[in-house]
């Protein structure tokens, strides 16, 4: 990684990401759907430093940083909540960035990786459904029919991420294309464009009251919608295999995020106590402040060690020689935030549940990401099993 590049990124937050969050917010009040044009302002200062498509491994596309390399800085991106996207590092389109540049056919790739990586659309996953259980994947029940040249695809989705956003333009479906085949071969993944006849977007999902717009998370319908079957990602019966691959270094940006949401919440905290006096002296002076605090770095450090492991094995080995660091950090990380979290609230009493800082939305997307990405007692199952695999006998 270039030395400056921390730094760099350091000081864009300093100078161009903090200053605008109040205006991004004032913006948005205006139009909950309408992305505020800061943004855009954000995206080409970000472009201009050259802090931009960070995640991506290799020098084509992205910056040519490792996991590892990478994990710093995501943590400082995580800091806020809209910087994430002013350097074109947000998911889900840096999953669905991802999945087109390993798997994606040259044709898929000129078509949407290109907007993709210049920032000029948005894109969307399609996989949670309402009507099963999603924490197992295999339940999932949308149907990708073969009909000459083309599928048919019939399914509702829910918790699809920026398919409300208005510069959503593609759509990676994950649906049964042979129910009959093994368990983890019925799945296809193929590329559904947002205008095609019989999406509909039915309605945006509040997380804790909160909608995420302009982003939001939607509840879609596909309704015998028609894509050719050049739309399909790798090859029939391999959804699983792509999610995979997809979702390793996904869950680490995650957990890096959260890292940073949590280091901004406990300087918050400590700004807060040491200018707040309560009782005839400074909540800093406070006993149980000072354990708030001193837990709050303890845990924070933890975490961070641990996923920095898991991105330094994640570049040693591949996705699958990492599936217990990547479940352990899923776990660790968004419990690790909603602590410090918790403590920064009450820290701030009835400023820290309002819309005065960020706290009180940042607890509800951490909270939410013990769900997302699988909730945590699928991991928990998964590390117990790897651990108990060291014991058996024969």
């Amino acid at each position: 990684m270039p030395p400056d590049l921390t730094s760099q990124l350091l000081a864009f937050m300093e100078q161009w990401i903090y200053p605008a969050e109040a205006q991004w917010t004032a913006e948005l009040a205006e139009d909950r759907r309408r992305p505020p044009p800061v943004m855009e302002r954000l995206k080409e200062a970000a472009r201009r430093e050259g802090l931009w498509n960070l995640f991506l491994p290799g020098t084509e596309h992205g910056a040519g940083l490792s996991n590892l390399e990478y994990a710093p800085l995501c943590e400082i991106l995580g800091r806020s909540l809209i910087a994430p996207e002013a350097c074109n590092c947000s998911a889900p389109d840096t999953g669905n960035m991802e999945v087109l540049a390993r798997y994606g056919s040259a044709d898929q790739r000129a078509a949407w990786l290109g907007p993709l990586l210049a920032g000029e659309i948005r894109s969307c996953f399609a996989m949670t459904e309402p009507d099963v259980a999603s924490s197992d994947a295999t339940n999932i029940r949308t149907a990708i029919e073969r009909e000459g040249d083309t599928y048919v695809i019939t399914g509702r989705k829910w918790w699809t991420s920026g398919a409300a956003d208005p510069r959503c333009r593609i759509a990676i479906v994950m649906g049964r294309t042979d129910p009959a085949a093994p368990r983890h071969l019925q799945q296809s993944m193929v590329l559904v464009p947002m205008d095609t006849p019989g999406v509909s977007v039915v309605r945006n999902l509040t997380v804790f009251g909160y909608d995420d717009a302009p982003h939001g998370h939607a509840e879609v319908i596909f309704d015998r919608v028609r894509v050719p079957r050049t739309n399909l990602l790798l090859g029939e019966g391999r959804g699983f295999e792509i999610a995979q691959g997809r979702l390793g270094p996904g869950r680490m940006h995650h957990c890096m995020r959260m890292i940073g949401l949590a280091e901004r919440a406990l300087e918050l905290m400590c700004r807060r106590v040491t200018a707040r006096v309560a009782f005839g002296k400074p909540l800093a002076e406070q006993g149980t402040i000072r354990a708030d605090i001193a837990n709050s770095r303890i845990e924070i450090e933890q975490a961070r060690l641990l996923v920095l492991r898991a991105a330094a094995l994640l570049d040693q080995g591949g996705n699958q020689t990492v599936r217990g660091e990547i479940a352990m950090i899923k776990v660790a990380a968004p419990g690790m935030a909603l602590a410090v979290l918790d403590r920064a609230i009450q820290a701030h009493g009835g400023a820290g549940v309002c819309q005065d800082t960020f706290l009180a939305a940042a607890w509800a997307q951490a909270r939410a990401l013990r769900i997302f990405d699988g909730p945590d007692e699928v991991h928990r199952e998964a590390i117990a099993k790897l651990e108990l695999k060291k014991y058996e006998v024969g």
